[in-house]
């Protein structure tokens, strides 16, 4: 299950997967961050906060993933990985090459340090 907020004040989304990602996570994603994006424009930035990164249950469930990264990577300004997944610096050099938004990735203890960075003017 993934979980979606968003923080109106500062436009950022925060993302935080418990077990699993499925391909259902990503259609949610969509009905809650495209309509967002719609009225307010794009993201300032997104969080991806998990202790550790949890895999996908399926190949349906990684092929979303990728589809909801190629549609939106260009409506959101950074992307913090708070995790202490060794995939998480896997993560940040693989994705710069294909994705438009800045990305960083944080320990899970510095998930304020990520927030911070994500509301800094770039």
């Amino acid at each position: 299950m993934l979980c979606i907020s968003l923080d109106d004040e500062h436009d950022i989304g925060v993302f935080t997967p418990h077990g699993q990602l499925s391909a259902a996570d990503f259609v949610a994603a969509v009905r809650i961050i495209d309509p967002y994006i719609e009225r307010r424009g794009p993201l300032k930035g997104l969080m991806i906060a998990t202790r550790h990164f949890p895999g996908w249950d399926s190949f349906a469930a990684l092929s979303a993933h990728l589809r909801f990264a190629r549609d939106h990577h260009k409506q959101i300004g950074r992307i913090a990985l708070v995790t202490d997944s060794p995939m998480a610096m896997l993560g940040e050099h693989l994705a710069a090459h294909f994705i438009s938004a800045e990305i960083k990735a944080f320990k899970y203890d510095q998930i304020e340090q990520a927030r911070a960075w994500l509301r800094e003017t770039h």
